[in-house]
């Protein structure tokens, strides 16, 4: 029995599996880098090959039909399967490494340690993104993520990273201007900085019974590195992560007045598709990052 695959170009396959993933001929052109007649073209020899049309066109966009979307569940896996491979025997211990990362991890605690991790892979360079909006790994260009959540994500792998529990910080300056907080419900007159659901918990955690946390004339900003350097300036107490914020707590810029932290639903992820978790420069990076996790204790 002859090979139905054998009569069917693969470049016919790719320009396929774009087309059906993007529900557009143009938008495939764009991705793959032909234009538009070529796509449609391709699709049509297919559609011919194959005996059976696999797009119903629509004046904007295209939509597969039951022979389409039988057939792009196959090819997108397949075609998944080749790029993981042809990338993994290329990539090995080399290349560019793309990482995205939520914008205060990155600034605050991984950018600060990437040294490292290029003293011990000279041949792997990093190209780091630093934005909060989820990243479609596989689509968009980037190995792997350091994300917020509970771990969670079909088709990834995830490595718990740590908590990002927060503490109010501030100034010495501040601490002495306040009385020295004795206890924590003196903060409860002290200038917050940051979510008033936020500091609710914390008071919960600390003991303070319903507290009314009063935000007039306070400021209110929903980014911990925004609340933090705010705090910096003198202009009050903010809640922040005392792993984030280690070096200026170390160095005296920002003191702990309590020793109460408000733990968040979320924690700190490593995530890289499951299907890469051998490649070397994904596992070059987790073992890495994990050493240095372990390093604060």
């Amino acid at each position: 029995m002859s090979d139905p695959l054998a009569a069917i170009p693969l470049s016919a396959i790719r320009i396929f599996e774009a087309a059906a993933r993007l529900k557009s001929f143009t938008r495939a052109a764009e991705e793959l880098g032909v234009t538009q007649a070529a796509v449609s073209w391709q699709v049509k020899a297919l559609e011919s090959r194959l005996g059976q049309p696999l797009f119903r066109r629509l004046p904007r966009e295209v939509a597969l039909t039951a022979a389409g979307e039988r057939l792009a569940r196959a090819s997108g896996e397949a075609m998944k399967l080749l790029r993981t491979a042809v990338s993994d025997l290329t990539d090995e211990a080399e290349g560019v490494l793309a990482i995205t990362a939520l914008q205060s991890l990155a600034t605050k605690w991984l950018a600060p340690r990437m040294g490292s991790f290029h003293l011990a892979h000279p041949k792997i360079a990093v190209r780091l993104d630093t934005s909060d909006p989820l990243h479609d790994l596989d689509h968009e260009g980037f190995d792997l993520a350091i994300r917020s959540g509970s771990g969670d994500w079909p088709g990834l792998e995830s490595v718990y990273l740590f908590s990002p529990a927060r503490t109010p910080l501030c100034t010495p300056r501040t601490l002495e201007a306040l009385g020295g907080l004795a206890r924590p419900a003196d903060l409860l007159d002290a200038s917050l900085i940051g979510l008033e659901d936020i500091w609710a918990e914390w008071f919960a955690v600390a003991g303070v019974a319903a507290p009314v946390v009063n935000t007039q004339g306070r400021l209110i900003v929903d980014q911990q590195t925004i609340e933090v350097a705010s705090a910096l300036t003198g202009r009050g107490v903010a809640l922040g992560s005392p792993i984030l914020f280690a070096a200026e707590i170390e160095q005296g810029l920002l003191v702990r007045p309590f020793d109460i932290t408000v733990e968040q639903t979320a924690g700190f992820w490593l995530v890289y598709p499951k299907d890469r978790r051998r490649a070397a420069k994904i596992v070059a990076f987790r073992d890495w990052l994990t050493a240095r996790v372990a390093e604060m204790g």
